[in-house]
């Protein structure tokens, strides 16, 4: 996972609400076993039309996306989370999130930034009228900046501690693994072992 500090990018306004995660990735693309090679199916049905904001030339390369209410709503798949990160997105603004899609994005390392709805609104008018605005999303400050202004947010500690050191879930149990050598070597032998 890679580390995420603070990240500056320009940002795509996806002016959607409920989106859930078939429409960021459709189930028909979700066969490989790999985190990667899922940027051409994110939100594949709606970048048949040419109209849609990731085709347009000026938000193709943003890196910040920036929903509507509800983002990631639906079944639990991880694909959504990949697709968005092999796409290049390292963080969503969004005024709620999918509670397992949200789970997933801060296990993989996507930063899922909530904001009020009228920040949003200000977010989405900022980058529509000037596309090349720099967002910044500063997972060390706990606030995006953007246009002068500044919103902060909050995250949980311990997915913000893993987000900061580019520590998976695992990585961080790992991080205890004398501590855990030592509570195994001083257990009984009859009791259960894992190997």
């Amino acid at each position: 996972m890679k580390k995420f500090t603070v990240h500056r990018g320009t940002a795509a306004p996806l002016r959607r609400t409920n989106v859930d995660t078939d429409q960021i990735i459709p189930v028909r693309f979700c066969a490989s076993t790999t985190r990667d090679g899922h940027a051409d199916a994110l939100f594949a049905d709606w970048r048949a039309d040419p109209g849609f904001v990731l085709n347009k030339p000026e938000h193709r390369d943003a890196t910040v996306l920036i929903a509507g209410n509800d983002f990631g709503t639906g079944s639990s798949r991880e694909y959504a989370v990949w697709a968005l990160q092999d796409y290049g997105f390292r963080a969503v603004l969004a005024p709620r999130y999918g509670d397992i899609f949200r789970a997933n994005s801060l296990m993989n390392g996507l930063v899922t930034v909530v904001l009020p709805a009228p920040d949003i609104e200000w977010l989405w008018e900022l980058v529509e009228a000037g596309p090349a605005t720099c967002v910044t999303v500063d997972l060390e400050g706990l606030e995006v900046r953007a246009g002068g202004r500044a919103f902060p947010f909050s995250l949980d500690p311990e997915s913000r501690h893993r987000i900061l050191g580019g520590i998976d879930p695992i990585g961080s149990t790992l991080q205890h693994e004398d501590d855990i050598a030592r509570y195994e070597a001083g257990r009984r032998p009859a009791l259960p072992i894992t190997v």
